[in-house]
C-alpha cells in the first residue's frame, strides 16, 4: 500500500525528541565538569565534540524526515551489508581502537566511532523490510524464525568478538518484539527466546568479564574497591541526590569518584544533581518518546513503517533500561550508553538520524 496525504511531522513525537535531546545535552555538560578533576582531560574539547555531534545529528534528523521511508525500505539489504562491513573493519588491527577492555571502536585518525551503533539501526531497518516482504508468510519458519536466527548468528559472531554482549542482547530482544508484532507464532518466539538464553548463558559462563559482572551484581559489597567500585559509587551518587537533588552542576561523585561520569555512569550524576524527582522526570521523557514512536507505528500505512517505528521504541526502552538498571543495581553492569545523554558522538548522531526516519513515517500515518 502506498502512503498518501503527506502531513507535518507528528508534533507529539517532535516534542519528545526535542525535549530529550535538550535535557540530555544539559545533563552532559554538567557531567563533563567532572573531567576537570582528571589529569589530561579537557572539558572544552569534549564539550565541543559533543556539540558538533549534536548539530550533525539534528541536521540528519531533518534530512531523513524528508526522505520517503519507502526509499529506505528498498535499500534495506544494502544498509545491513554496510553495517556488517563497517563492523568487519574492527578486525583490521591498524583501525581497531582498544578501550575499556574491548575493541569496539574504529579509529581513522581525525575521528573514532563505534560501528555497532549503526548496526543496531541497520538491523531494525532490514528486519522491518523483511517482514514487509514476507507479510503473512512470517508465520512459516522459513520466512520468520529461520531468517531471524541466521541473521542473529552472523551478528553474534561480529559482536561477541568485540566482547559486546550488551548490544547483542539489545538487538536480539528488539528483533523478537518486532517479529511478535509482525505475527510470529508463539512456539517460534519460545524457541528464539530459549536460544538467546543459551547464548547469553554461554557467554556469561565462558567469558570471565561477563561472569564477573554477574557476581558483582549478586553481591555489590564483595569488592568495593575493585569489581564493585563503579556500582557502589553509583549508588552513593544516587542516594546523595535524595528527593530533590544537590542542584545543577553540584554533583560531588563526578569529580574523581564515578568511573565514566560522562559515559555509562551519567545517570548517577543526573540523579545526584536532580534527585528522585529529576530521575523520574528523565524516565518519563524516555517513556514519552517510546510511546510517541509506538503510536506512529500503529498508525503507519504499511508493515515496514510500523516495524521501524516500533523497533526504535523498543530499542530506546531496552537500551535505556539496561543503562539505568545497571546504575541502580537491579541489572548487571553494562557498557551501553544512555541514549541522547552519554558521551559518544556515534550514538547521538545515529539515534537522531533514526528518529528522523520515524518522523517521516509519521507524515503518512492514519488519523
Amino acid at each position: 500500500m502506498q502512503p498518501i496525504n503527506q502531513k507535518p511531522i507528528d508534533r507529539f513525537f517532535l516534542f519528545s525528541v526535542s525535549l530529550l535531546t535538550i535535557v540530555g545535552f544539559v545533563i552532559f555538560l554538567s557531567a563533563s565538569l567532572g573531567l576537570l578533576a582528571q589529569t589530561g582531560a579537557n572539558f572544552g574539547t569534549v564539550a565541543i565534540k559533543q556539540s558538533i555531534s549534536l548539530i550533525i545529528g539534528i541536521v540528519l534528523f531533518f534530512v531523513f524526515s524528508k526522505i520517503k521511508y519507502q526509499y529506505i525500505r528498498k535499500i534495506a539489504f544494502f544498509i545491513l551489508i554496510a553495517g556488517i562491513a563497517i563492523n568487519l573493519l574492527l578486525f583490521i588491527p591498524s583501525l581497531s581502537l582498544y578501550h575499556g577492555g574491548a575493541s569496539r571502536w574504529i579509529d581513522i585518525g581525525f575521528i573514532s566511532f563505534q560501528p555497532s551503533e549503526f548496526l543496531k539501526i541497520a538491523f531494525i531497518i532490514y528486519l522491518a523490510a523483511w517482514a514487509h516482504f514476507a507479510k503473512d508468510r512470517i508465520k512459516k519458519m522459513r520466512y520468520g524464525l529461520l531468517p531471524y536466527l541466521l541473521l542473529m548468528a552472523v551478528l553474534s559472531v561480529l559482536l561477541l568478538v568485540q566482547s559486546d554482549t550488551d548490544t547483542l542482547v539489545i538487538i536480539g530482544f528488539t528483533g523478537i518484539v518486532m517479529l511478535i508484532i509482525a505475527g510470529l507464532p508463539v512456539r517460534h518466539i519460545i524457541i528464539a527466546g530459549c536460544i538467546m538464553a543459551v547464548v547469553v548463558g554461554g557467554v556469561v559462563w565462558f567469558r570471565p568479564y561477563a561472569l564477573q559482572r554477574v557476581k558483582t551484581f549478586l553481591n555489590h559489597s564483595a569488592d568495593t574497591q575493585g569489581a564493585g567500585y563503579q556500582i557502589n559509587q553509583s549508588l552513593i551518587a544516587i542516594g546523595s541526590g535524595q528527593f530533590s537533588g544537590r542542584g545543577f552542576g553540584q554533583s560531588v561523585q563526578k569529580f574523581g569518584y564515578l568511573p565514566e561520569p560522562i559515559g555509562d555512569s551519567i545517570f548517577a550524576v543526573a540523579s545526584e544533581e536532580f534527585g528522585f524527582v529529576g530521575s523520574i522526570a528523565l524516565l518519563a521523557l524516555y517513556l514519552l518518546l517510546a510511546i510517541s514512536s509506538f503510536r506512529i507505528g500503529t498508525r503507519s500505512p504499511d508493515v515496514f513503517g510500523a516495524l521501524v517505528a516500533i523497533g526504535l521504541a523498543v530499542l530506546i526502552i531496552t537500551e535505556s533500561f539496561m543503562n539505568i538498571g545497571a546504575m541502580l543495581g537491579i541489572l548487571p553492569l553494562s557498557g551501553v550508553p544512555l541514549l541522547f545523554i552519554s558521551h559518544g558522538g556515534t550514538a547521538l548522531i545515529i539515534i537522531l538520524a533514526a528518529t528522523g526516519i520515524v518522523a517521516n513515517v509519521s507524515k503518512y500515518g492514519k488519523g
